[in-house]
């Protein structure tokens, strides 16, 4: 494998791994009012062949934030229990935006590593036809 293959094969893992992070942000904000959605944090792990690392990335497990859960009172909620409380969401709308702009800004980073990866690999295979 040439390097700039290499380097379009860990731009895309890239891309795909920070696509996974921005569908999990999108449906924690989707759930934010969701009475007891607990919001779901995404880790990247590197990818092994053969008990070596090729430097790509992929979607780790998705896990559930454990912060307690807010209470919160409306004796009207269908949730709500004999004192009126019904657990909320722990989804944080400013921390949810953070995410996905880090996720938005990380993906264009490597989507540009990619571009130009095929733009050099595109002007050598034309060296090489001449």
């Amino acid at each position: 494998m040439t390097d700039l293959s290499k380097s379009m094969m860990l731009a895309a893992s890239g891309m795909q791994a920070q696509a996974a992070r921005l569908r999990v942000v999108s449906e924690n904000m989707a759930n934010l009012d969701t009475p007891g959605f607990r919001r779901k944090t995404a880790a990247f792990e590197q990818v092994f062949n053969g008990g070596r690392t090729d430097g790509t990335v992929r979607q780790g497990r998705i896990r559930l934030d454990q912060t307690v859960l807010p209470k919160l009172y409306d004796p009207s909620h269908p949730m709500a229990d004999a004192g009126g409380y019904y657990e909320g969401s722990n989804v944080n709308i400013i921390i949810e935006m953070a995410d996905a702009r880090e996720a938005q800004r990380s993906y264009e980073a490597n989507l540009k590593m990619f571009e130009q990866s095929r733009k050099m690999s595109s002007a050598v295979m034309d060296l090489l036809r001449r």
